[in-house]
């Protein structure tokens, strides 16, 4: 049985591990559970799986699951999910937390030697060399669950020794593919968050719609992968059954395919390295008789192209892409700005934030914090 718990039990991707764990009983234990708001959900899934541990980010939360789980351990804060990942027992850590906020626990995960289960990319985008430097010294492993990573993962499984010539990411490309600047100049929050192929949180969805989501895993991959900028290559693909591919250097092309569900993913993290049986949907060819592919649109979608340029960069810039792109999404969904104006702040921010080359976590911490600071004088302004 393995022992694992989950940062972001109530989000998307902790829900649905949660029913993989569900499914497997006899499999898996959970011994924490953390939530930032949704108390009554996170008192829900504790009742059902009792855990050892449960967190409510949220402190004036506390109270409330406090009382409703007498006899559970609950604590509240930032403190809590730092417990929450150095639990004895505990193997793997799940890290379902949205934003930049996952840092810290990860770091204090894998200094605990627990392996990681990332469906959080903002972890590398923020702080990859940090991260990546920290798991290759306490010998941690990295398990991607983003599907696009989680694909070329499963695709390097026994390629160890061969060399990568560059990688695939597929895209969607969202519910404003083949748009131009004109039309997003209009679009509203609720049409961005109607994602044709995935069911996700709002800020990922509007990510997916803006391209920022395929930029930021690209930054992911540069650090999982150990790769450069230029062996990354972004390709829209609608149909979103090829979740990404690996060419090597003999040509070679490895794809990883099957129908858009996160549990797949979910479900491989939480096995590795074993593939268990699922009564998950079969793809079926036949239902899907072509695939297309076509190449992203920068211009139009000029948040790709701002990640990639922070890609270049490296330093703490990829940090200050993050922050402002947590900041203008929120202000988005809250009907603040428009939806080219995004890029505009995120830039904006790229050009006047001090760069820093050789990063410590306290100046990536710190980068963080200005960034918001001044991303949100961007938008009220």
């Amino acid at each position: 049985m393995k022992h694992i718990s989950i940062l972001g039990s109530t989000g998307s991707i902790g829900t649905q591990a949660l029913e993989v764990v569900r499914a497997n009983p006899t499999l898996y234990k959970i011994d924490a559970l953390t939530a930032q708001h949704n108390a009554d959900l996170l008192i829900a899934q504790a009742l059902e799986f009792k855990p050892e541990l449960v967190v409510i980010g949220n402190e004036s939360l506390y109270q409330q699951v406090k009382s409703a789980l007498p006899h559970t351990q609950v604590i509240a804060g930032e403190e809590g999910l730092i417990a929450a990942v150095q639990l004895p027992q505990t193997q793997l850590v799940l890290t379902a937390v949205m934003g930049s906020v996952g840092l810290k626990p990860t770091l204090a995960a894998i200094e605990a030697k627990k392996d990681i289960g990332l469906a959080n990319k903002e972890t590398l985008v923020v702080a990859g060399e940090l991260v990546m430097g920290l798991a290759k010294q306490h010998q941690v492993k990295i398990i991607p669950v983003d599907s696009e990573h989680s694909a070329i993962f499963q695709c390097l499984v026994g390629e160890e020794q061969n060399e990568i010539e560059k990688i695939l990411l597929t895209a969607s490309g969202g519910p404003f593919r083949g748009k131009d600047r004109n039309f997003l100049a209009t679009v509203t929050k609720q049409e961005a968050l109607k994602h044709p192929n995935w069911v996700m949180g709002a800020k990922i969805t509007i990510d997916s719609a803006s391209l920022m989501n395929k930029g930021l895993e690209a930054i992911e991959a540069k650090w999982l992968f150990n790769l450069n900028p230029a062996q990354i290559e972004v390709v829209v693909h609608p149909q979103s059954i090829i979740h990404s591919m690996v060419q090597f250097t003999d040509g070679s092309i490895k794809a990883q395919m099957g129908l858009p569900d996160m549990k797949l993913p979910i479900h491989y993290a939480l096995a590795y390295p074993k593939r268990l049986k699922t009564d998950f949907e079969r793809f079926s060819f036949l239902k899907y008789p072509e695939f297309t592919f076509s190449k992203a649109d920068t211009k139009s979608f000029r948040n790709l192209e701002l990640a990639y340029i922070a890609m270049e960069k490296a330093g703490n810039m990829p940090c200050i892409l993050n922050a402002a792109n947590e900041i203008v999404v929120d202000a988005f969904l809250k009907d603040k700005i428009g939806f080219l104006e995004m890029s505009d702040v995120i830039e904006t921010c790229m050009e006047k934030m001090e760069f820093v080359h050789h990063p410590t976590l306290q100046d990536y911490l710190k980068t963080d914090k200005l960034t918001r600071m001044f991303a949100s004088e961007l938008v009220t302004k």
